[in-house]
């Protein structure tokens, strides 16, 4: 009996240590893998949110910025910069921004096949936005692209602050494709 009992925990150990490398090497080719597609839609979506919102502040609007400690000569360093292009703005407009990516859905060119992500619904200040409420739109689809959407916001987010900051033309072309590569170069340089 001593030695059935020994069998089971032997097998019970082999069993354990297959699921743990069976387990390691899937982790891995899933955590590897990207889907270019979706991460590339989701870095135009996620700019052309950011654009919509930088637009909607008053440029006038400032913001202070800098230390609050008084250096030894008395002076403090500080200055003003536009709300819309502060830290703190930018901040709590990426704190929500992927939520919006239910607002997105894939589209195929007929004539090129070119699978593209556009959004589809209207913004809250569009006339149309109260009947468009009207009907309930939810889909899983959009699980991957919002996803794709936060993790460029915490690999990129220092580069938006930057882009943003230096005012960079063609903002969606300088972070999808110069600065993460997640999109293919554009000629174009378009914004969604």
């Amino acid at each position: 009996m001593l030695h059935l009992t020994q069998v089971e925990t032997m097998g019970m150990v082999l069993l354990r240590l297959a699921l743990l490398l069976l387990l390691t090497f899937s982790s891995n080719n899933v955590e590897g893998e990207r889907d270019q597609e979706v991460f590339c839609g989701a870095c135009k979506a996620l700019v052309d949110e950011l654009l919509y919102d930088i637009r909607k502040v008053n440029p006038k609007r400032t913001i202070d910025v800098g230390s609050f400690r008084i250096s030894p000569d008395g002076t403090q360093e500080r200055s003003k910069v536009p709300l819309a292009k502060s830290e703190t703005y930018l901040t709590e407009v990426l704190e929500n921004i992927c939520d919006r990516m239910n607002d997105y859905q894939l589209q195929v060119d007929p004539q090129t096949q070119k699978r593209t992500f556009k959004r589809f619904a209207p913004r809250k200040d569009e006339k149309i936005y109260a009947d468009f409420k009207k009907f309930y739109f939810y889909s899983d689809a959009y699980k991957p692209l919002k996803f794709a959407c936060e993790s460029i916001i915490e690999e990129y987010e220092d580069e938006i602050f930057s882009l943003i900051a230096q005012e960079a033309d063609y903002l969606a072309d300088k972070l999808c494709s110069e600065k993460s590569g997640l999109c293919e170069e554009s000629a174009t340089h378009t914004e969604l």
